[in-house]
Formats: C-alpha cells, sequence, structure tokens
C-alpha cells in the first residue's frame, strides 16, 4: 500500500527529466536462485512487471544449461512473453547462443565480458582479448541483422582476486565492446565496491576516451549500501539507462561476493522523490515483488518492498 503524498516531489538541478530502468529481475535476478523457478512462473513474472510499466525487461539467458541450470529453460520461456508490448533482451554467450535466440525472434541481445582476467577467466573460461574475440562474430551477425547489442562489463570498479580495477583498464574493454558494434554498455558494479566519486571519475574518462554518455548504462550491486548513490552520482553526469532488478533480487554464480542488484523499487522510489520520470506505478511493481517472494518463499530485500507492503 503506498502512501499518495509520499515521496515529496523536490528536483535537484542538472538530473535528466526520465530514466529508463533496464530490469534484470528476471534474469540476474533469479539465475543464483537455489530453487528452481517454474517456466510459468517466470512469464507471469515478466508479465506482470510489463503491466507495472516497465519497458526494457531482461528476460532469460541463452547459455549453455549446465553454466546456469536456473535458465536452462529458455526455449520455453522466450515465446510465452515474445508479444509482449515491451523490449526483451536476452543475454547470449557465444554464435550458438546467437543462433538459439535468433531462432525464436529475439531483437535485442547482450553479451557479457570483464574487465579484469581473473573474473573472466571463472565466468567464460578465458582471458580477457579471447573473450572479446569470441564475441566479435556475435557482434557483427546481430548487427547485421539489425538487432540491439548491449554490451555488459563486469568488475568495472574492483575485482575479488585483484582488488583496485584501473581506469584505463576498464576503458580498454568498453572501447573494444563499442568498437566491434555494440550499441550501448552497461558499467557493473559487480560486487558493489563502488563509491560516487569512482563512478564520475570512470564514466569522464570514458567521455575522453570517445564513449559517449548517452552509449552507457549502469549496473550498481548495493553490497556496502552504496547503489543509490552511486546511481545518483551517475545521473548527474547525465546517465539516463539505470539497470535494477525488482524487489532487489540476484548476485552473481561466479562471485561469491556479490550480493543483490539495486532494488527496482528502491530506484523508483528516489526518482519519484527527485521528479525524474520513469513510466513505472510503484504500487503494481511492490505488488510483483511481494508476489515474487512469496513463490521463493523469503521476504523481497528491497527495503522499499518491505516499507510500503507493510503499512496499513
Amino acid at each position: 500500500m503506498t502512501v499518495r503524498e509520499l515521496p515529496m516531489v523536490v528536483p535537484v538541478q542538472g538530473l535528466p527529466a526520465r530514466v529508463r530502468i533496464h530490469e534484470v529481475g528476471p534474469r540476474d535476478g533469479l539465475q543464483n536462485e537455489k530453487r528452481t523457478v517454474p517456466t510459468e512462473v517466470k512469464a507471469d513474472f515478466i508479465r506482470r512487471l510489463a503491466d507495472a510499466g516497465l519497458t526494457t525487461i531482461e528476460a532469460t539467458s541463452f547459455v549453455h544449461p549446465k553454466w546456469v541450470p536456473q535458465l536452462a529453460d529458455a526455449e520455453e520461456l522466450f515465446p510465452l512473453v515474445g508479444e509482449l508490448p515491451v523490449e526483451l533482451p536476452v543475454l547470449v554467450p557465444n554464435e550458438r547462443g546467437l543462433d538459439r535466440a535468433l531462432a525464436l525472434g529475439a531483437r535485442r541481445i547482450a553479451v557479457f565480458a570483464s574487465a579484469t582476467e581473473s573474473f573472466a577467466k571463472a565466468n567464460l573460461n578465458r582471458t580477457v582479448d579471447e573473450a572479446l574475440a569470441m564475441f566479435e562474430p556475435v557482434v557483427a551477425r546481430a548487427k547485421a541483422q539489425k538487432v540491439h547489442v548491449r554490451g555488459y562489463l563486469s568488475m568495472c570498479f574492483g575485482d575479488p582476486w585483484e582488488g583496485p580495477v584501473p581506469l584505463h583498464q576498464v576503458v580498454r574493454v568498453c572501447k573494444a565492446l563499442m568498437d566491434m558494434g555494440c550499441d550501448e554498455l552497461s558499467l557493473g558494479d559487480t560486487i558493489g565496491v563502488a563509491t560516487p566519486g569512482h563512478v564520475q571519475a570512470l564514466l569522464s574518462q570514458l567521455n575522453e576516451e570517445g564513449v559517449p554518455t548517452g552509449a552507457i548504462g549502469v549496473h550498481f550491486h548495493d553490497t556496502y549500501g552504496q547503489a543509490l548513490a552511486n546511481t545518483l552520482a551517475a545521473l548527474q553526469h547525465g546517465v539516463t539507462t539505470v539497470d535494477a532488478s525488482a524487489g532487489g533480487l540476484g548476485g552473481c554464480p561466479y562471485a561469491k561476493s556479490a550480493t543483490g542488484n539495486l532494488a527496482t523499487e528502491d530506484l523508483v522510489w528516489m526518482l519519484q522523490g527527485l521528479g525524474v520520470d520513469t513510466g513505472v506505478d510503484l504500487g503494481r511493481l511492490t505488488a510483483t515483488s511481494v508476489w515474487m517472494a512469496a513463490h521463493l518463499d523469503r521476504p523481497s530485500p528491497s527495503r522499499t518492498v518491505r516499507a510500503l507492503s507493510h503499512k496499513e
């Protein structure tokens, strides 16, 4: 139950008028769950998110079931939601994954690279450059078919094995992804160690090296409670695409220190208070996360979901 008058709208000068939320709950949010979520429940989750006003909903991942068993039903799931009037990006790790996605009519795909050698080895069993070489034909073929391509980049702000990640190291991989044809990037704080100054420094460095702010999205985890602060820093820089996960679901199966994603409800609450439009109905979104939490048999990690769902 929402309080209609709250949050009070107090705009801050210099922020974008509208933010596009790239909802990752059905993919990034569910990929690390221990219990298997039935395909129809996933489909209903996506439908409810669309009904709440989210226009970009990452549906699933066409990876080998051995690596992400929770998303082994991609072929069954995608046709159940493919006709929704929203964008439904899917992750593809290689050309085989691309073939599977294209066969089902996917029009937005994402590849996932790493800024560090340690995570590239853990996640893809390749070096950073070997992974980029693997993505080149995937991106080329997708672009030839006028498919939108997003490039995810993990460990942009810190790595559990390597520690701090130099800015130039992140920028190099970002430029490589853009040069091969990616339409947009998503800068991932996979283990949640970023702080606002670090965020603005990386964004500034990317701009200096020719990567436009309009091509950049941000993907923060809330391990140290910094996700909203880091998001605000990115918005102040001009970023207008923010990744978030309904109910704060998610983590990363290959980085054990990665906790939940930025909760979509927490993001919407902040943006509503700032007068920034998202097109999202917070009440419907909260109800969706409460519904999913019941299926997962545990409370939502989102503070906004907890606050709104406990009001009498």
